[in-house]
């Protein structure tokens, strides 16, 4: 039986020919012109000079470095959300930092601008003033940018907008990873587009541009021998995914369109079910790629649990995968403060990840929604 994944990559068909060109120039390094034209091609993308693109191995290695930017180190708090993944925090940690984390709220699943302020003023309190604010758009969802901008704004906090989910996205008209003091992107495998693996940091100067790149190539000094002052990192892009990316940033309007059809027609028949609903955006002003679409689960109301619809379908060779556990629950995160009630906590419980690959045909859609439906009915 044919496997239907989550969300695996989706080739645009040029990728070949540009690798073929980075091999035939032997630029098979870590260094190559295509790394930067694929950042400007993202710099165009964003909307030109205002915004300096470092590429990276990683969405991870670039909130590192976006963190050292803001002079993030030892004992500092960092405002993070709690529902997420954990490489949206690991950062902090390497840096010996405190992650302080912070509930969400129900329509966009993102960081409750209500808790945010809460956690502010507690951590204040206490003596020890947060340095940044780690933002997130979960699922390619816009989180409330306007209220988190104002408290960022009142209390002199600056946000590192992680947009790994997002590109494509839009709040107000305006792109996910132009809103941050810095913000960053994720090209792995299960993203909107992908370079196989890695990252970019979007930076507001080139002066903060030169600095990431510099602690990625092992912060090497300009010299005739290998002179080092501070820690670096092995954090730059290859040449050979750069061309990777290039291909894929040619058709990520045709992929954020795919998304948010495979949305909209899960939604067309799945919201029908009594304690079913896809989650949605909760105005106009938020415009999702959706790179996942999430179905949301009432136990009081719905005829099969979360763990049992996954199940049924996986026993059809089709992948669902459950929402990000909330990381102020996680064992590894119990030390840390968590401003909040159980919202994160209940969206975790209810969501359930649909398949939405953009390689997806109408056959593997209307195959998906007859084992849905049946599991619903057989339940």
């Amino acid at each position: 039986m044919k496997k239907i994944w989550l969300s695996p990559p989706h080739l645009s068909g040029n990728e070949l020919q540009k690798i073929q060109e980075v091999f035939q120039e032997n630029w098979i390094a870590p260094v190559g012109p295509q790394i930067g034209e694929f950042e400007a091609r993202i710099s165009k993308f964003l909307g030109g000079s205002n915004y300096q693109v470092a590429a990276l191995n990683s969405g991870t290695s670039a909130l590192h470095l976006a963190l050292k930017l803001l002079n993030i180190e030892k004992g500092d708090i960092v405002l993070c959300q709690s529902l997420s993944f954990v490489a949206s925090v690991n950062p902090v940690l390497y840096l010996g930092a405190k992650p302080v984390f912070v509930d969400s709220e129900k329509e966009t699943y993102n960081l409750s601008p209500y808790f945010l302020e809460q956690a502010i003023k507690s951590q204040i309190e206490k003596g020890k003033k947060p340095k940044a604010i780690i933002a997130i758009h979960i699922y390619g969802m816009p989180y409330k940018v306007d209220e988190i901008q104002r408290i960022s704004n009142k209390y002199d906090i600056p946000v590192i907008e992680d947009a790994a989910e997002a590109m494509g996205s839009q709040f107000k008209n305006k792109l996910c990873g132009s809103f941050g003091d810095l913000a960053i992107f994720s090209f792995n495998g299960n993203k909107i587009i992908t370079t196989s693996a890695g990252g970019a940091l979007v930076c507001k100067n080139e002066i903060q541009k030169e600095k990431a790149i510099f602690w990625a190539t092992q912060s090497k000094e300009a010299a005739s021998f290998y002179l080092h002052k501070e820690i670096g990192f092995n954090y730059r892009m290859s040449n050979v995914l750069a061309a990777i990316g290039i291909s894929q940033i040619d058709v990520l309007k045709k992929r954020v369109e795919k998304k948010r059809e495979i949305q909209q027609f899960y939604s067309s028949f799945l919201n029908e079910v009594e304690g079913f609903k896809v989650y949605t955006a909760a105005s106009e002003d938020f415009y999702s790629n959706h790179w996942l679409t999430i179905l949301e689960i009432d136990p009081e109301k719905s005829p099969i649990s979360v763990i049992d619809l996954m199940k049924r379908l996986a026993e059809k060779n089709i992948e669902t995968r459950r929402i990000w556990k909330p990381l102020h629950t996680q064992p590894v995160f119990s030390e840390f403060d968590f401003y909040g009630e159980t919202i994160a906590e209940e969206i975790f419980e209810k969501g359930l990840c649909l398949p939405s690959g953009t390689a997806m045909t109408k056959a593997d859609l209307q195959f998906i929604k007859t084992e849905l439906l049946a599991a619903v009915k057989y339940a």
